[in-house]
This record gives structure tokens, sequence and C-alpha cells, in this order.
């Protein structure tokens, strides 16, 4: 599958987690983000999402997304811990959110 592809199938399964699960913002990261992919990479996300349990939404999102045309690796966080990391500078989620492409965002 191309780049273009790739990207095109991203932009679909977006549109699938924000019909099926109403998250509040979408964040592509990674290889992908940094425009930077190989042929073994995944397609990395962090999903903002109001939850009680952000593991078990983690499973769920990610097992409703179908068909899966390349690995995708998925994070949930609540939008309090986002603000969490983000105040206490956490380095990998600062990345995220300075570098990566927010793919949706419920303003």
């Amino acid at each position: 599958m191309i780049k273009h592809q790739i990207y095109q199938q991203i932009k679909k399964i977006t549109c699938q987690i924000v019909k099926e699960h109403q998250p509040e913002k979408i964040i592509l990261f990674g290889s992908y983000a940094w425009g930077e992919p190989s042929h073994d990479s995944d397609v990395d996300l962090l999903v903002v999402k109001e939850t009680e349990n952000t593991r078990e939404t983690a499973k769920e999102i990610d097992g409703s997304i179908f068909p899966r045309p390349f690995p995708i690796d998925l994070i949930v966080y609540t939008p309090a811990k986002l603000k969490r990391e983000l105040n206490l500078e956490e380095p990998f989620v600062s990345k995220i959110t300075k570098e990566g492409k927010v793919l949706f965002e419920n303003l």
C-alpha cells in the first residue's frame, strides 16, 4: 500500500472512530505524523475521550476498526489526564501534542 492510500485509510478510520465512539480529539503521531514511515511502520493514534476506563475504551475502539489495512497502535487518554501530563511537561505527550497531526477535534 502506498503512502497516499494509507493516509486515505487513516482518514476513513478517523471518521469511523468519531462516528462510533465520539472522542474529543484524535491525534496522529509517530512515523506517519513525522513524515518518516517505513514499510513496517504502524499507525499511532492518541484518542482523547471522557471515559471511566481508558484501557477498556482502547480495546473497544481497537476492536471496532474493521477492516484493518495496517497495524494500529491506539492510546486513549481522558481530557483530564492529557491536561495533567501536559502540565507536568511529560515528554511523550508533549511531543505528540506539539508535533502530531490533529485528525479530529470537537471544539
